[in-house]
């Protein structure tokens, strides 16, 4: 249960009972009407802007209105206690009873918890990562990959269809880049000695068994042929090879892609033609000079006819060319009919992944979709920052096998996968992030994986002792059957809060596409759950095992697989292992 959305039903029903009763006139509008956390704890557990939502609608002062849904409020079972404060906010703390029922939801519900309907099986589109397959996958782009993936994690346990998907840039000029150092690497094999890699090529050493690959596979035949001859075949065969290695390093990181579109395919099948023809019947292609780009002098600037799209129609700063001068159509012409495509195949909410070099992209690409799809489909573009890589303060230079960066091969191989994914959700997706290869496996409450890990495992610990010692299960399922009403103390009260807050906070980080919330919420839920470990130290009667009292120690116990149980559903949407014991 999300007991915000409960407590909002009863706040809705005690208003509907005013109107009944006369105390309230008819026809208010209650939409605005919420319950959220108070913005300071010690004025209770929740808060609603009933009164103040409804008074100028009564011809009452917000603080009569409160009174008297004060009052109404107060009969609820739910509720302990009820008070109007400042000039009409309603103030609410929550009955023990309830509170209670609420860890029972956790501990019946196991990682499941926090599941809904939100999305009622609406189909999201999530592109991330999409890099062009030119060699392996940087650090940056394994931020994309574990934004996009945990977002999808996260619209999945809010109800969402979602489909994963990767876009292949290869159809760029990039790709006969890659063809021609492939080639190098192919005369590599085949003893030929070539010298340094020339300037504009690729020189990582990633390609060495791509080219013995070609070598075992034409032998001599691309030798001293044209390059005309064996480039549309090395395109290929070095295209495909490199999308192996991309699709280990996303295996490494725990990236799942359920689709791999091509933008060569998308192209060769005529669909960025039909996509200008859509756009054309709808009279927004036209022929025309675009002005010179702010910053740059004319002389610069060589004014041309070109085939453009009307974007600025759709919200746009300039309208944007679909053709270059040579009559090929740019790269935005290609994502106008890989978003089509999208669109075509029932995507009417996408969502994309990109690296923050591409935000002057964002507002023709949602102007294109705007146009392709009559309104009807919604872009979120999602933008992420750098990552910036340190040892101790000191700076990671590049990988030797990449030639030019730091690979995430390279960085899963040294601290790991979970270790990565979580990191790079400890902050929103667009902002700079650290990542600093001794302090994120340093044992320490400044590391937050080990604080979130530790705290798990310590639960963990916690229940093998307990079982051990009551001789009981202590599943979910069998300590939901405890007397609850043993707790009492303020900690654990304000513990179960936390975790009833779950479905709350899920729901809202899917809305708003965030799932770094996820993180921030999780290491709040180990932060209360250390402290109050620690007072038990301090204190012998607040220890989660009380030798002398086997019911209280039952009942703490499923506090604690409470905490354990979000802890590791958090970790889920994460995609990060739970661990039981640290080493």
């Amino acid at each position: 249960m999300d007991y915000f959305k409960h407590l909002r039903y009863i706040v809705l029903n005690s208003v509907e009972s005013l109107i009944s009763s006369g105390a309230l006139p008819t026809g208010l509008d209650l939409e605005s009407i919420n319950v959220e956390p108070p913005r300071d704890p010690s004025h209770g557990d929740v808060a609603t802007n009933a009164a103040l939502v409804l008074a100028g609608k009564t011809g009452l002062k917000p603080r009569e209105v409160a009174e008297f849904l004060a009052a109404a409020l107060d009969r609820a079972s739910e509720l302990s206690e009820v008070s109007v404060a400042g000039p009409g906010f309603v103030n609410i703390r929550l009955s023990d009873a309830f509170l209670h029922d609420r860890l029972r939801d956790v501990l019946d519900a196991g990682t499941s918890y926090g599941d809904s309907d939100l999305g009622q099986g609406q189909a999201v589109n999530v592109e991330y990562v999409s890099a062009n397959p030119t060699g392996p996958l940087h650090v940056g782009n394994a931020r994309g990959a574990v934004f996009g993936d945990a977002l999808a994690n996260l619209l999945q346990k809010t109800g969402f269809r979602v489909t994963r998907e990767y876009y292949i840039n290869d159809a760029g000029t990039q790709v006969d880049i890659l063809a021609r150092s492939a080639h190098l690497r192919y005369r590599e094999a085949l003893d030929e000695d070539i010298e340094e890699i020339p300037e504009g090529l690729y020189p990582g050493e990633y390609l060495l068994p791509v080219g013995e690959r070609l070598a075992a596979e034409y032998g001599d035949r691309w030798l001293k042929e044209d390059e005309d001859k064996w480039l549309p075949n090395l395109r290929k065969a070095a295209t495909d090879a490199m999308m192996d290695l991309i699709r280990t390093d996303l295996d490494a990181v725990g990236a799942n892609i359920d689709v791999f579109s091509s933008e060569s395919e998308l192209v060769e099948a005529g669909r960025v033609d039909e996509a200008e023809s859509l756009l054309a019947d709808e009279g927004l292609i036209y022929e025309g000079v675009l002005e010179a780009p702010k910053g740059k002098l004319p002389e610069h600037w060589e004014p041309r006819e070109q085939t453009l799209f009307r974007s600025t129609a759709f919200g746009d700063d300039v309208d944007r060319p679909l053709k270059k001068s040579d009559g090929n159509w740019t790269y935005f012409a290609s994502d106008v009919a890989y978003h089509r495509d999208k669109i075509a195949r029932g995507f009417n909410t996408m969502i994309d992944v990109w690296g923050a070099d591409h935000a002057g992209h964002v507002k023709r690409m949602k102007a294109a979709v705007a146009a392709l799809s009559g309104n009807a489909a919604e872009l979120d573009v999602k933008l992420y920052q750098l990552v910036k890589l340190s040892r101790g303060g000191e700076p990671v230079h590049m990988s030797k096998r990449a030639g030019s960066f730091v690979t995430i091969s390279d960085i899963v191989d040294e601290v790991g996968k979970d270790v990565v994914r979580f990191i790079m959700l400890t902050r929103k997706n667009d902002a700079p992030l650290d990542f600093d290869f001794a302090a994120v496996t340093e044992q320490s409450r400044d590391n937050p994986v080990f604080y979130v890990q530790y705290a798990h495992a310590r639960a963990c610990s916690v229940l093998r002792n307990a079982a051990g010692i009551l001789q009981c299960e202590t599943d979910g399922k069998a300590l939901s059957r405890a007397n609850l009403d043993r707790l009492t103390h303020g900690d654990e009260l304000a513990l179960i809060k936390l975790l009833g807050g779950w479905p709350r906070l899920i729901e809202t980080a899917a809305e708003a596409h965030e799932p770094h919330r996820i993180a921030f919420y999780i290491h709040d839920v180990a932060s209360a759950f250390h402290q109050f470990w620690n007072r038990g130290k301090e204190d012998p009667a607040l220890r989660f095992i009380v030798d002398e009292d086997a019911e209280l120690t039952l009942a703490r116990a499923a506090l604690v697989r409470g905490v354990a149980t979000v802890i590791a559903s958090g970790l889920q949407v994460m995609g990060v292992e739970p661990v039981e014991e640290m080493r």
